[in-house]
């Protein structure tokens, strides 16, 4: 079979199923045919309902993998700050990367920026429970509040001591 006859089949709505069942049973044809009918400019033919959640999603994905990447960054910021004998190599390079991977994200999704604070808050609390369960010291000496601002979080030479 060829490819443009594979693409086809998957861009074409399977006789007898109505989108949102399309959605149920095969999600990834679903988005392919939903792509091709905005494409095509067939905008009363789309699933609306679930493409409106779908587009929700995406956005929320962001905001869930900015949340992730902080609570490792800001965990490792605690664990250099806390244990400075025990600094290394693995430690530095993981900031560094997830330094590099949040402002990528925001370079990709400025608008994540708004409310920052909020994550850096969410984040504080997760990295506690990691830097707690990695460390064996009890997250009770950690702050209420992080001790970090989002700025020095984000700053090459910033390594707490």
């Amino acid at each position: 079979m060829e490819i443009l006859e594979i693409k086809d089949k998957l861009t074409t709505q399977p006789v007898g199923l109505s989108p949102s069942s399309l959605y149920e049973t095969d999600f990834y044809q679903w988005t392919l045919h939903n792509a091709e009918l905005l494409r095509q400019g067939r905008f009363s033919e789309i699933d609306t309902e679930n493409m409106a959640e779908e587009i929700e999603n995406l956005g929320g994905n962001n905001k869930r993998e900015l949340l992730h990447r902080l609570v490792i960054l800001i965990m490792h910021l605690l664990k250099w700050q806390y244990q400075p004998e025990r600094r290394s190599r693995s430690w530095k390079s993981t900031v560094v990367a997830q330094r590099e991977n949040i402002d990528s994200l925001l370079e990709q999704s400025p608008s994540l920026r708004y409310g920052i604070e909020t994550v850096i808050a969410k984040a504080l609390v997760k990295a506690g429970k990691q830097f707690e369960a990695e460390t064996g010291i009890s997250r009770k000496v950690l702050p209420g509040a992080c001790p970090y601002t989002f700025e020095q979080i984000m700053d090459d030479e910033f390594w707490p001591d």
